[in-house]
């Protein structure tokens, strides 16, 4: 097994997520996952504290991207558009691996309570970084905080979307999130 081997992170989350589909989250340990990946057990504790921790992997990357997109975002950008600059911004983080893993993830998140959680963790944190983002721009916290909220059911949405289904390979991802944003702008206009 190498050492500091190129694209380890990288083997570890798809040796974890293959693991977690084949014989579910709570029987896979962190030795398989470290095996089938093809590094040390201590080469994964480097990169990831515990295997609860594979779901999140890029959750700060992401977050980073989210508030620097919104950052960016043209000043007189309304809070919905400060926002679909930022998820423009953190869907060019996700190539290919992100669109082979979702379903299996997906069923892997569904089959566990406890990556449930941490997947709602995951959630919260990136509302939070969008909201943080906006507040500041100036935008006032509730407004910011109900952007932030619209932004990540908008890249959940787009990102189901993109993922699920025989899509084009070349379709990019930030044409999902912005077009779910779009729809939930509408149906949120439609509140009354």
């Amino acid at each position: 097994m190498g050492r500091w081997e190129p694209g380890a992170r990288e083997r570890l989350v798809v040796a974890a997520v293959d693991l977690f589909t084949e014989q579910g989250y709570d029987a896979t340990t962190v030795t398989q996952i470290a095996e089938r990946a093809g590094v040390t057990k201590s080469t994964f504790f480097r990169h990831f504290p515990d295997k609860r921790e594979l779901l999140v992997a890029g959750q700060e990357t992401l977050s980073r991207l989210l508030a620097e997109g919104i950052a960016e975002a043209a000043g007189d950008a309304s809070p919905l558009e400060a926002v679909a600059a930022g998820l423009e911004r953190a869907s060019s983080a996700m190539g290919p691996m992100n669109r082979v893993l979702a379903p299996r993830l997906k069923a892997a998140v569904a089959a566990s309570a406890e990556l449930q959680e941490r997947d709602a963790l995951k959630s919260v944190s990136l509302a939070a970084a969008m909201t943080s983002a906006l507040v500041a721009r100036g935008v006032p916290d509730p407004t910011a905080a109900l952007a932030g909220e619209l932004g990540v059911l908008a890249f959940k949405r787009g990102y189901a979307e993109w993922s699920e289904g025989d899509r084009d390979p070349e379709d990019e991802l930030a044409g999902y999130i912005l077009a779910a944003l779009d729809e939930l702008r509408a149906a949120s206009a439609s509140l009354g």
